[in-house]
Protein backbone atom coordinates (compact mmCIF):
# COMPACT_ATOMS: atom_id res chain seq x y z
CA UNK A 1 0.00 0.00 0.00
CA UNK A 2 1.31 3.80 -0.66
CA UNK A 3 -0.32 6.53 1.56
CA UNK A 4 -0.28 10.36 -0.26
CA UNK A 5 -0.83 13.40 2.12
CA UNK A 6 -1.34 16.68 0.56
CA UNK A 7 -0.83 19.67 1.81
CA UNK A 8 -0.02 23.75 0.90
CA UNK A 9 -3.36 24.78 -0.41
CA UNK A 10 -5.14 27.82 0.07
CA UNK A 11 -7.00 31.24 -0.74
CA UNK A 12 -4.62 33.47 -2.93
CA UNK A 13 -5.63 36.17 -5.26
CA UNK A 14 -5.37 35.78 -9.36
CA UNK A 15 -2.12 36.21 -10.01
CA UNK A 16 -0.51 35.11 -7.09
CA UNK A 17 1.60 31.57 -6.32
CA UNK A 18 0.56 28.15 -4.24
CA UNK A 19 3.00 25.51 -3.55
CA UNK A 20 1.23 22.13 -3.39
CA UNK A 21 3.22 19.40 -1.58
CA UNK A 22 2.28 15.41 -1.79
CA UNK A 23 4.27 13.17 0.50
CA UNK A 24 4.37 9.49 -0.25
CA UNK A 25 4.74 6.52 1.91
CA UNK A 26 4.65 3.27 2.69
CA UNK A 27 5.76 0.50 -0.72
CA UNK A 28 7.32 3.73 -2.77
CA UNK A 29 9.07 1.64 -4.50
CA UNK A 30 6.54 -0.03 -6.56
CA UNK A 31 5.63 3.05 -8.06
CA UNK A 32 6.52 4.31 -11.59
CA UNK A 33 4.23 8.01 -11.97
CA UNK A 34 2.68 10.58 -10.03
CA UNK A 35 0.37 12.75 -11.06
CA UNK A 36 -1.75 16.14 -9.96
CA UNK A 37 -5.48 16.27 -11.10
CA UNK A 38 -7.95 18.44 -9.97
CA UNK A 39 -12.29 18.84 -9.64
CA UNK A 40 -14.09 21.54 -9.93
CA UNK A 41 -17.66 21.48 -8.39
CA UNK A 42 -19.88 19.64 -11.22
CA UNK A 43 -16.99 19.03 -13.30
CA UNK A 44 -15.27 16.16 -13.62
CA UNK A 45 -11.37 15.33 -12.38
CA UNK A 46 -9.45 16.40 -15.02
CA UNK A 47 -5.66 16.45 -15.44
CA UNK A 48 -2.60 18.40 -14.38
CA UNK A 49 0.69 17.46 -14.31
CA UNK A 50 2.51 13.99 -13.94
CA UNK A 51 6.18 12.68 -13.10
CA UNK A 52 8.25 9.64 -13.96
CA UNK A 53 9.26 7.96 -10.57
CA UNK A 54 12.63 8.84 -11.55
CA UNK A 55 11.80 12.58 -11.71
CA UNK A 56 12.82 12.42 -15.83
CA UNK A 57 10.12 12.71 -17.29
CA UNK A 58 7.31 15.64 -16.81
CA UNK A 59 3.75 16.32 -18.04
CA UNK A 60 1.47 19.33 -18.38
CA UNK A 61 -2.06 20.02 -19.32
CA UNK A 62 -2.10 23.23 -21.95
CA UNK A 63 -3.96 25.19 -20.08
CA UNK A 64 -1.50 25.12 -17.07
CA UNK A 65 1.79 24.58 -19.08
CA UNK A 66 3.77 27.53 -18.62
CA UNK A 67 2.40 28.51 -15.19
CA UNK A 68 2.52 25.26 -13.28
CA UNK A 69 5.64 23.06 -12.39
CA UNK A 70 5.91 19.53 -11.15
CA UNK A 71 9.33 18.18 -9.16
CA UNK A 72 10.42 16.45 -6.28
CA UNK A 73 12.89 16.30 -4.01
CA UNK A 74 16.37 14.50 -3.42
CA UNK A 75 14.93 11.56 -1.72
CA UNK A 76 12.50 11.18 -4.04
CA UNK A 77 9.28 10.44 -1.71
CA UNK A 78 7.42 14.24 -1.95
CA UNK A 79 6.53 15.73 -5.27
CA UNK A 80 5.65 19.43 -5.25
CA UNK A 81 3.54 21.54 -7.75
CA UNK A 82 4.25 24.87 -8.01
CA UNK A 83 1.41 27.02 -9.55
CA UNK A 84 2.28 30.88 -10.79
CA UNK A 85 0.22 33.21 -12.31
CA UNK A 86 -2.99 31.65 -10.74
CA UNK A 87 -6.30 32.72 -12.52
CA UNK A 88 -9.77 32.28 -10.92
CA UNK A 89 -10.57 29.10 -13.18
CA UNK A 90 -7.84 27.12 -11.27
CA UNK A 91 -9.83 26.97 -8.28
CA UNK A 92 -10.73 23.76 -7.24
CA UNK A 93 -9.64 20.28 -5.30
CA UNK A 94 -5.64 19.29 -6.33
CA UNK A 95 -5.55 15.77 -5.80
CA UNK A 96 -1.55 13.83 -5.68
CA UNK A 97 -2.04 10.61 -7.73
CA UNK A 98 0.04 7.74 -7.93
CA UNK A 99 0.27 5.11 -10.26
CA UNK A 100 2.13 1.38 -10.85
CA UNK A 101 1.99 0.64 -14.05
CA UNK A 102 4.01 1.76 -17.13
CA UNK A 103 3.07 4.73 -18.68
CA UNK A 104 2.03 7.95 -17.69
CA UNK A 105 -1.63 8.48 -18.85
CA UNK A 106 -3.53 11.48 -18.23
CA UNK A 107 -6.47 9.46 -17.61
CA UNK A 108 -7.46 9.39 -13.41
CA UNK A 109 -8.89 5.78 -13.19
CA UNK A 110 -5.48 4.60 -14.38
CA UNK A 111 -3.85 5.76 -11.15
CA UNK A 112 -3.90 3.47 -8.20
CA UNK A 113 -3.30 5.46 -4.95
CA UNK A 114 -5.29 9.10 -4.28
CA UNK A 115 -4.73 11.71 -1.48
CA UNK A 116 -7.68 13.41 0.23
CA UNK A 117 -7.53 16.60 -2.24
CA UNK A 118 -6.46 20.18 -0.79
CA UNK A 119 -8.45 23.15 -1.74
CA UNK A 120 -7.11 25.84 -4.01
CA UNK A 121 -9.12 28.90 -4.13
CA UNK A 122 -8.06 31.62 -6.24
CA UNK A 123 -10.31 34.68 -5.78
CA UNK A 124 -10.30 37.73 -8.77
Amino acid sequence: QVQLVESGGGLVQAGGSLRLSCAASGRTFSLTAMGWFRQAPGKEREFVSAITWSGSRTYYADSVKGRFTISRDNAKTTVYLQMNSLKPNDTAVYYCAARLGVGVPVTPQLYNYWGQGTQVTVSS
